[in-house]
C-alpha cells in the first residue's frame, strides 16, 4: 500500500470510507442478488479486500461499487445458497398472503437474475450500477469508460438481457 498502512496491514481510512460507503455497497449487491443478508456478506468481502488494497481514497466510491457488483455477480452465477433459501421460502407459504403472486414474483426475478448472469460482465456491471441509482458520470468513473458510452452499455445491456429472458421463457 501506498504509505496507508497501519499496524496490520489495514489502511487507517477503512472506517471512514465504511461508514460512507457502505449502504451503496450493499444497495448495489442487492440489486444483482435480491438479498438483503448476501448483499451484507458481499459488502463485508469487498471492504476486506479493499482494505487490503492501495486504492486511493478519492477512488474508493467507484472502485467499491464495482467490486460489490462483480462479487455479487460472482455469487449469482455460482448460484450458492440461493436454492437452499428459495425452497425454504417455497415450503413456507405463510410468508405471503397471496402465494400465487409471490411464487410469480419470485419467478420474474430468478429470470432476471438467471440473464443478467448471461450478459457480459461489463455489461452486466454497468446495467446494475446505473439500476443502482449512479449517475452517468459515477458508472462512466466506475468502469473507466467514457460518459457517452455508459448510455449505449446499458441500452445494449437492458437488450440482451430481454434477449436472455425470452430466450429462458421460451426454453421453460
Amino acid at each position: 500500500m501506498v504509505g496507508t498502512s497501519s499496524r496490520h496491514g489495514v489502511r487507517p481510512d477503512l472506517e471512514q470510507i465504511f461508514r460512507a460507503d457502505y449502504p451503496r455497497v450493499v444497495a448495489v449487491a442487492a440489486r444483482v442478488l435480491g438479498s438483503r443478508d448476501q448483499a451484507e456478506d458481499v459488502a463485508q468481502e469487498v471492504f476486506l479486500a479493499f482494505g487490503r488494497s492501495s486504492v486511493p481514497a478519492s477512488e474508493a466510491g467507484g472502485w467499491l461499487s464495482v467490486a460489490a457488483a462483480h462479487t455479487a455477480l460472482n455469487v449469482l452465477r455460482s448460484g450458492r445458497r440461493r436454492s437452499a433459501r428459495e425452497e425454504a421460502a417455497a415450503a413456507d407459504p405463510a410468508t405471503s398472503p397471496d402465494v400465487a403472486d409471490t411464487v410469480i414474483t419470485r419467478d420474474e426475478r430468478h429470470r432476471v437474475r438467471w440473464a443478467l448472469a448471461r450478459l457480459p460482465r461489463k455489461q452486466a456491471v454497468a446495467l446494475v450500477l446505473r439500476h443502482s441509482g449512479l449517475s452517468y458520470a459515477e458508472v462512466a468513473t466506475a468502469l473507466d469508460m467514457s460518459p457517452g458510452s455508459v448510455g449505449t452499455t446499458v441500452r445494449r445491456a437492458e437488450t440482451a438481457l430481454r434477449r436472455e429472458m425470452d430466450r429462458h421463457a421460451s426454453s421453460d
